[in-house]
């Protein structure tokens, strides 16, 4: 007890002794060093905080100084707030800083453009001062942050909960609701921010339809996304960017607008097609920064497409770009890069088929292939679960890239025991590269056999411009250089960007350029 009570009196003493300012200072003289002249503070969405942005005030002089008193030139009507050197608030007074030493300030901000501007569709450049000191002696370092009016859609409340979805009559634990009718148009006037997931359909089948015009932005909150229901579509109808203009092609992205977010996977849940959903169609449009792209689930009918896909980016994928499951889906002009395990999956079978696209990956280490075709269900099922197979009805790819960093890239896999793979794979650049032969027995990879394989380009050079910066234009030195298929072409006369394809074209979705130096 003695003891204890021995050690809590020192300790006493010593945390009295913290608190106390042992040293002498003069006050400042104005002449404070700032890391910045200016926070700029990134885009935010009105009545949504922003990201925590540093500022630090050196003394540079032989003394130690006090501030005497630091604040926002708005006071307390500021939209941004403070914290000096771990305390929070607008307004300090009597702030020390040790000689050739320096303290942190902490910017945020969050701000309703509604108070800030009477314009419905503004966005508004939102400024304020730090101000240190005052008369002669006065320094101030300007914030700077551009608040943008957005369209927020939030799943409903009920008694304080948060409502779940109701889908093939059952209860989910998904957050979310269907949309109103009056919310089945995305216009490019405002950005659309949503919280959870945004159902299109109705609880009974009905059908619906979500168009997004050209030039619509959509961003998705974490664990957020949109799903399809039976009989209802998505339509996406961007359109090509042109130099000068307004964009218009269509982004959906995550809800974190600070450049550290710009390429940063997972982000946001995923865009899911339910069985039965029909008439889904995606041009110009750039999808990335979320788990899984497309999630296209279920073929009505075998010789319609579920999905078109067209002139369409999809990046930055935490799991994979498109994920189908025993479904129908045509795409050209597709480029998808850097996915955590796959550009493309397909579990169960279905009709593919993809025309002049480009599949990177090879700058995100992985230990599973870039396009892994399976016929069944087999490596995801329980073990309670039966196994369910089918045929691949189609299963084409002409004039793709079909790229990655590995040796093998490009993988099927039969698991039913009568399923077939009616396929074809022409003209395109594949990377497998079996040295240790894994495959050399595997009939399925018998690169002789015509009626599957034709023209292709095994372990080639694409010549990506910036794979890492989702960059996948190829140069001039490319193995794709005039090696399409001249009948695929035919069906794509442009590339992805609009330019008219040569002839012989080039495999990819993108015509050649020279690289500048």
């Amino acid at each position: 007890m003695k003891n204890t009570l021995l050690f809590l009196f020192f300790a006493g003493i010593l945390i009295l002794g913290s608190c106390r300012k042992d040293f002498t200072t003069v006050p400042s003289e104005g002449r404070l060093a700032f890391s910045k002249d200016t926070v700029f503070l990134d885009t935010v969405f009105t009545n949504i905080g922003s990201s925590t942005y540093a500022l630090k005030v050196y003394n540079r002089s032989d003394n130690a100084i006090t501030i005497p008193n630091i604040g926002l030139e708005s006071g307390e009507n500021s939209k941004y707030r403070l914290n000096v050197d771990g305390q929070p608030g607008k307004y300090f007074e009597n702030i020390d800083i040790l000689a050739k030493d320096s303290i942190y300030i902490l910017v945020e901000t969050t701000a309703d453009i509604h108070d800030l501007t009477d314009d419905p569709l503004a966005s508004f450049l939102y400024t304020d001062k730090i101000l240190f000191d005052s008369g002669a002696k006065e320094q101030s370092v300007q914030l700077v942050t551009l608040v943008q009016d957005a369209v927020f859609l939030f799943p409903n409340k009920q008694n304080g909960v948060i409502q779940t979805l109701i889908i093939n009559g059952e209860d989910t634990e998904i957050q979310g609701r269907y949309l109103e009718d009056d919310e089945l148009i995305f216009t490019a006037e405002k950005p659309y921010v949503i919280y959870g997931y945004m159902m299109v359909g109705t609880e009974d089948d009905a059908p619906k339809t979500l168009t997004m015009q050209a030039g619509a932005k959509v961003h998705f909150h974490k664990n957020s996304g949109l799903i399809i229901n039976k009989n209802s579509s998505l339509q996406i109808w961007g359109s090509k960017n042109v130099e000068g203009q307004a964009e218009t092609e269509v982004v959906l992205q995550g809800d974190r607008l600070e450049p550290e977010y710009e390429n940063v996977a997972g982000q946001w849940g995923n865009i899911l097609f339910l069985n039965g959903s029909v008439n889904n169609y995606i041009n110009y449009a750039t999808i990335k920064n979320g788990r899984i792209g497309l999630l296209p689930q279920g073929a009505q009918f075998l010789n319609t497409p579920v999905l078109e896909i067209h002139n369409t980016q999809i990046y930055n994928m935490s799991t994979a770009g498109i994920l189908g499951v025993f479904t129908n889906i045509r795409a050209d002009n597709l480029v998808v890069n850097n996915c955590g395990i796959s550009d493309v999956m397909v579990i169960v079978g279905g009709v593919y088929n993809f025309t002049h696209c480009t599949f990177g990956n090879a700058n995100n280490p992985r230990a599973t292939p870039n396009i892994w075709l399976m016929d069944s269900n087999k490596r995801f099922k329980d073990e309670e679960e039966d196994l369910i197979a089918a045929d691949f009805y189609e299963l084409n790819f002409t004039n793709c890239i079909l790229g990655g960093g590995g040796r093998i890239e490009l993988l099927l896999e039969k698991e039913g025991a009568d399923t077939e793979f009616n396929m074809h794979f022409a003209n395109n650049l594949i990377q497998f590269n079996d040295i240790n032969h894994d495959y050399q027995d595997n009939p399925l990879f018998d690169f002789t056999n015509t009626n599957w394989y034709e023209n292709n380009i095994f372990n080639a050079n694409p010549d990506f411009k910036d794979e890492m910066l989702n960059d996948l234009r190829i140069g001039a030195t490319s193995d794709a250089v005039g090696q399409a298929l001249p009948s695929g072409t035919a069906e794509v006369p442009e590339d992805i960007l609009g330019t008219a394809r040569s002839n012989p074209a080039d495999i990819g979705a993108y015509e050649h350029i020279d690289f500048e130096e």
